[in-house]
């Protein structure tokens, strides 16, 4: 085949803060601060039944602004991964942007950089995968990456853009996302 891979998979891909975890202002910076939202933990569980990958995308400016360390970050996401398989679910990859805003990098949603990253690193066809976000920037990104975005209610924001010219599922929060889409995703793409 002349070393060239072929894309197929579907994925899925998840926010962090406002989906998995309650999001904070001031930013989660200890596994203290960090607080899995009711049902979330059964909702990845469930994620389940679909045997496609599971990935985390998440904007982490509080590295960029110095609040946090690249260390404790990675602290909160092993000690996530742990939480999320005892209870029977899985992530397959956490993906984060430690940029500002203002620098205005490729890899900080609403770009798609990461979204573009994990489906070269992970063989992921991206006009096949869905995105569950709870913020507009999340929905933008998945859009130009080619996702089909999924907005949940669960966030700092817990209204839908009514501005955005693209197609966008809204569900109350993880659990209604995950319901969704394998109610009407699962058939379609014959998991």
């Amino acid at each position: 085949m002349n070393g060239v891979k072929t894309i197929t998979k579907s994925a899925i891909f998840l926010d962090r803060d406002g989906v998995i975890n309650r999001e904070r202002s001031d930013y989660v910076k200890s596994i203290a601060e960090f607080e899995f939202l009711p049902g979330a933990t059964q909702a990845l569980k469930q994620l389940n039944q679909l045997p496609w990958p599971i990935i985390i995308i998440t904007n982490q400016a509080g590295i960029g602004r110095g609040i946090i360390t690249e260390t404790r970050l990675n602290e909160i996401h092993a000690y996530l991964l742990k939480e999320v398989a005892l209870t029977g679910g899985r992530i397959d990859a956490i993906y984060h942007c430690p940029h500002t805003p203002q620098q205005q990098c490729s890899c900080r949603k609403p770009r798609p950089g990461l979204f573009l990253r994990a489906a070269q690193d992970l063989h992921i066809d991206l006009s096949r995968s869905f995105m569950i976000g709870d913020a507009e920037k999340d929905l933008l990104a998945a859009h130009a990456a080619g996702c089909y975005p999924i907005f949940v209610q669960t966030g700092l924001s817990n209204e839908l853009p009514g501005h955005l010219s693209f197609p966008t599922q809204s569900c109350a929060n993880l659990t209604d996302a995950v319901a969704w889409l394998i109610q009407h995703i699962r058939p379609v793409y014959n998991a």
